[in-house]
């Protein structure tokens, strides 16, 4: 007799059928969480956790990296085009339940601890940062081919300004640059470094909350930024909103890597990298067209992780 093999759809749609399963994919979706993270967020125990973590995985839903003592947990970045679609029907379908806004919030607050984490990091090193920078990356985080590209009617928006580096090699080219960073100290050198640019402007605000306008931007760039933030998805959101019709999003950063134990936590990090099927993955679902990621050719005199150039239009 004949049976037929089941199509793969249905083994992954089983898996979300229990809503424990389904809560933790909302979060993991949004950012990497600890077993311990996510047991504090879902006020359940770590037996339970663990147990619906590994049928996920076991189902190709969640992939785990271990990091030290700790295995922090994701979304698969490389989900099929059905599973995708599957996950966001359920997604949305659910996402009004008091239940999951419950988690949001709490998991609001483990990932507030991280980015007080960051947040130390660059009081620390803000003076030491661009020869940091340097001799991790090298010269490709100056962007400096895109310079020629800047119509110079264009606001363009440094988003992560950091010590302004960037800021400064766009201020020429630009009708006006406006450099957004969480770090005071960050910014104190900054307005020390731009202070005879009279066509930059730079602000304190979260990249998650934008402190700009509605289509301000003309260009936004994000260089070596968003393996610092702890919700991705919504900082690209963000950068939709703020740029205007036609305007581009231009997003350097590293390709996932593994430096071993600790190199995140030394370095500040929240993501070790990113795959560029996950970043190409959020920016289609920020609003985004016309996606492009491609990696970087590497800077022999560079010691840090590979590097990865990502563009789309709002």
């Amino acid at each position: 007799m004949n049976t037929m093999t089941p199509p793969p759809i249905l083994d992954r749609l089983s898996a979300l059928g229990d809503e424990t399963r389904v809560r933790l994919l909302t979060l993991l979706e949004r950012s990497e969480f600890t077993v311990g993270e996510l047991c504090t967020v879902l006020q359940a125990p770590q037996p339970s956790v663990s147990r619906h973590l590994k049928v996920l995985a076991s189902e190709g839903w969640v992939e785990a990296r271990a990091d030290g003592r700790n295995r922090h947990y994701r979304l698969r970045p490389d989900l099929d085009d059905p599973a995708r679609s599957l996950w966001r029907i359920v997604r949305n379908d659910v996402s009004g339940e008091h239940v999951f806004s419950v988690d949001a919030e709490r998991a609001r607050v483990v990932l507030d601890e991280r980015r007080m984490r960051a947040s130390a990091f660059f009081a620390e090193t803000s003076e030491q940062w661009d020869a940091m920078r340097a001799e991790l990356f090298g010269s490709a985080t100056g962007l400096a081919p895109l310079l020629g590209l800047i119509d110079p009617e264009w606001t363009v928006g440094d988003l992560g300004v950091g010590t302004g580096a960037l800021a400064a090699r766009l201020a020429p080219f630009a009708g006006r640059v406006i450099g957004v960073d969480r770090s005071s100290e960050m910014l104190a050198t900054a307005s020390a470094r731009l202070a005879e640019a009279a066509n930059v402007e730079l602000r304190l605000g979260d990249l998650e909350a934008l402190p700009l306008d509605d289509g301000l931007l003309d260009l936004a760039i994000m260089a070596l930024v968003l393996h610092y933030v702890v919700d991705p998805p919504r900082v690209l959101a963000e950068a939709r909103r703020v740029l205007a019709p036609g305007g581009r999003l231009v997003l350097l950063d590293m390709r996932a890597h593994d430096r071993g134990p600790g190199y995140a936590e030394e370095m500040g990090h929240v993501w070790p990298g990113f795959e560029s099927e996950r970043v190409a993955a959020w920016l289609s679902d920020a609003g985004f067209t016309s996606v492009r990621v491609a990696p970087m050719r590497p800077d022999p005199d560079a010691s840090g992780p590979l590097l990865f150039l990502a563009s789309a239009r709002a």
